[in-house]
């Protein structure tokens, strides 16, 4: 399936239906009146979360989604049929935003909310609306209106607790891959990872833990070097950040800058937020010394502690995830 995280699409209200001039005129119906029918309500659009999608690949090819308009008023005061609403289906974690002033009109986030982003025009009222002890005979009615019509930004930012960050080839589809059941594309060359992966880690509770493998991130990627910033938004909702460090690597420190940099570049409160650091390939360091030292330069850059593990060995993983649901509070 084709990952999509980002769609323009727009949106638009059915019209109402129009009112309409009509008289009694039955036979013996004396002065029998108007009788003109209101026109029935357009109908909403309304989007709607659905656990069951991961990509908002619908939107690709269709960008126009309008409502079902109501139908005219008919005779004998009968109202139109207001149109039914459409609803679209949309993943949990989708943002909805005007296209052109940015304006945040809602978050779904959860399975089966719901957000009208254009309601439907009113219907037109007939002549029957219009009688009156002064006019007994009213000719006139209103046309239904237009429904809302806006364009809109929608992005999927995933909803997952904890991400995992770093260089490419640092080992985090590695990682996820014998954390959990998620089964990403690994090779030996960077950029491997080219749309995010989602695990779900068994807690020592039984019930699971969301986690999120961002593809790698590279020195300029905020000016759009490699895969720029585009997948960062998926970690935004995380409440804690795994930041790989591949033990293999010439200079790992350097690595480790690289990242910060990127993450204080992108902003929203990632660089803020709760972070283990984590060596990994600690096979490649064979030398306990060697080993010691990337440890203490890793720690003094960052001011953190540092874990060591390997994901294709299995080894430190039970380490790492006591840590994970000690940061997370379980």
């Amino acid at each position: 399936m084709q990952f999509i995280d980002q769609a323009r699409i727009t949106v638009r209200g059915g019209r109402g239906g129009d009112g309409i001039v009509a008289f009694r005129r039955e036979k013996y119906v004396p002065a029998g009146g108007p009788s003109g029918g209101d026109g029935g309500n357009g109908g909403s659009v309304v989007l709607e979360a659905d656990a069951n999608l991961q990509t908002l690949l619908d939107f690709k090819y269709k960008r126009l989604f309008p409502a079902v308009d109501g139908r005219r008023g008919g005779p004998n005061r009968c109202t139109g049929a207001s149109g039914i609403d459409l609803v679209i289906r949309v993943p949990c974690g989708t943002e909805v935003r005007h296209l052109t002033t940015g304006i945040l009109l809602g978050d779904l986030t959860t399975a089966g909310e719901q957000l009208v982003v254009a309601f439907g025009g009113r219907g037109g009222l007939g002549n029957a609306h219009y009688l009156s002890n002064r006019n007994r005979a009213p000719e006139k009615c209103t046309e239904g209106r237009d429904g809302e019509e806006w364009p809109l930004q929608l992005e999927l930012k995933l909803l997952a607790e904890v991400g995992i960050i770093g260089l490419p080839n640092a080992g985090k589809s590695t990682l996820i891959s014998v954390l959990s059941a998620a089964r990403p594309k690994i090779a030996d060359y960077p950029f491997t990872t080219l749309v995010p992966n989602l695990g779900v880690v068994r807690r020592p509770t039984g019930d699971g833990t969301v986690f999120a493998d961002i593809p790698g991130l590279i020195a300029g990627a905020a000016q759009g070097a490699g895969l720029g910033h585009d997948f960062l938004r998926h970690i935004e909702r995380t409440r804690l950040l795994i930041h790989l460090v591949d033990g293999g690597s010439e200079d790992p420190v350097s690595d480790l800058r690289v990242v910060e940099k990127e993450l204080e570049a992108y902003g929203h409160g990632l660089v803020d937020r709760p972070r283990i650091l984590v060596l990994n390939k600690q096979e490649l360091l064979n030398d306990e010394a060697a080993r010691a030292e990337q440890v203490e330069r890793l720690q003094r850059e960052s001011g953190r502690p540092v874990h060591l593990i390997s994901a294709a060995m299995g080894q430190g993983l039970d380490q790492l995830l006591d840590l994970v649901w000690r940061e997370l509070g379980i």
